[in-house]
């Protein structure tokens, strides 16, 4: 390997360690007690007291849309990016969806932003990850 090829490759493991070093840091030194206790306010109607989501959460509905996923470890929410978990709390699923293009699909998520504030929803979703297993954690953390 050529000195300019060495350098550059160092360059971009710097780079790729220090975006995953810092990935989802707005979720970090947030008040779990207040994100659970606004969980249990605003989404554990929908989602479960116990983060377990709604039942058959994967079977169509007559209107088109899906139950409400579980957002512990065994739903996909750690699949999701913490911009995308925010974005869809704070707009609500139709908004959220509609803004990348996915016109096709009707999402049953209401939109907070006219009832929670910002910090309230990093605070939630704070709750919601400090709930999984270290390892679906550490697996949230690379999702970008």
């Amino acid at each position: 390997m050529c000195k300019n090829h060495l350098i550059l490759y160092i360059f971009l493991l710097i780079m790729v360690n220090l975006h995953t070093a810092n990935a989802h840091h707005e979720l970090e030194d947030q008040n779990i007690v207040n994100g659970e206790e606004n969980y249990q306010a605003h989404c554990a109607s929908c989602h479960g007291v116990d983060l377990e989501g709604q039942p058959n959460w994967r079977t169509m509905k007559a209107d088109g849309s899906l139950p409400a996923p579980p957002h512990d470890e065994t739903g996909h929410t750690w699949h999701h990016d913490t911009k995308m978990l925010f974005d869809y709390t704070k707009y609500g699923g139709q908004k959220t969806l509609a803004a990348v293009g996915i016109n096709d699909y009707k999402s049953g998520m209401p939109g907070y932003e006219d009832v929670l504030s910002d910090l309230q929803i990093w605070e939630i979703l704070a709750f919601i990850r400090s709930t999984w297993p270290k390892e679906i954690q550490d697996l949230h953390a690379t999702r970008h």
